[in-house]
Order: structure tokens, then sequence, then C-alpha cells
């Protein structure tokens, strides 16, 4: 392997610091306190998949996160008074997760800043260079799950 000056995982975690202090920031973020940033991705998925069911299981595949946490997670977005779990017809074990409309309103509001912000990303990367970076990402992303599991 060559040696570069560059690591793949600095360079990540520095762009996350970059996106949270900027979130932080928000005018949104600010009239929001109890709102985290994974609470807010949670969130947005529920909403934009509000024409199904939305189980524990399926934050775990979309964000990559394990069980515990997600639990955790879930557990405390309730208490916050995010999300209700609700029991589905087919099977009374099965809890499927459903925003207050606390939540709902939050969204619409959140939604507005993350068009905002993915279009101050997105400036002077061309539709060819974001479909690299998407691929490269997935790649980056599938050896990490390999090197788990090794």
């Amino acid at each position: 392997m060559q040696e570069n000056k560059r690591y793949i995982g600095i360079e990540l975690s520095k762009t996350n610091n970059v996106l949270c202090r900027e979130w932080s920031r928000s005018d949104i973020k600010k009239e929001m306190d109890d709102l985290t940033g994974k609470n807010g991705w949670i969130i947005a998925y529920i909403a934009r998949n509000s024409d199904r069911d939305v189980f524990q299981r399926d934050i775990e595949e979309e964000f990559s996160i394990r069980r515990s946490t997600v639990s955790s997670i879930v557990q405390l977005m309730e208490k916050k008074g995010f999300i209700t779990r609700e029991s589905v017809g087919h099977d009374a074990r099965l809890k499927k997760l459903v925003l207050t409309p606390r939540a709902k309103e939050m969204y619409s509001r959140m939604a507005e800043q993350y068009k905002k912000n993915e279009e101050i990303m997105r400036r002077g990367i061309s539709y060819d260079e974001l479909e690299v970076f998407f691929s490269v990402l997935e790649k980056i992303r599938r050896n990490a799950i390999r090197g788990e599991e090794e």
C-alpha cells in the first residue's frame, strides 16, 4: 500500500465534526435543544417512509447502528415525545415506530434546513463527481463491515 499522509477515517471524522458543528449553529437546532443529530436523521427517515410501517430493525439497517444502540435511542426518543411504539396487527411482538405530532412538525422544519445544507455541500461538485463519491463511500462502508467480520 502506498504511503499517504491523509487517512480516510480522519477525513470522515473531520467532515462529520464540521457538519455537526454547523447543525448545532442552525436556528432550528437552537429551537430544538433536546434533538440530537441521530434523532433528527431517524425522524426524517420515518417521515420519508410514512407510506409503510417502520421498525427498529429498519433503523439498524439504514444507519448501520447496532440493535442495542438503536434500542437506547428509540427509548430516549419515546421519552422525549418524538415517537411512539405501536403494535401491528399481524404480529403483536412487533412494534412500529410512529412520529408524534411534535416530531412531524419538527420534521417539516428540519427538511428545509436539510435541503439548504445539502445544496451547500453539493456546491461546485458535478453529478459525475458525486456518483464517484457515493460509490467510494459505499466501498469504504463494505470494507469496514468485512473488517468487523474478520
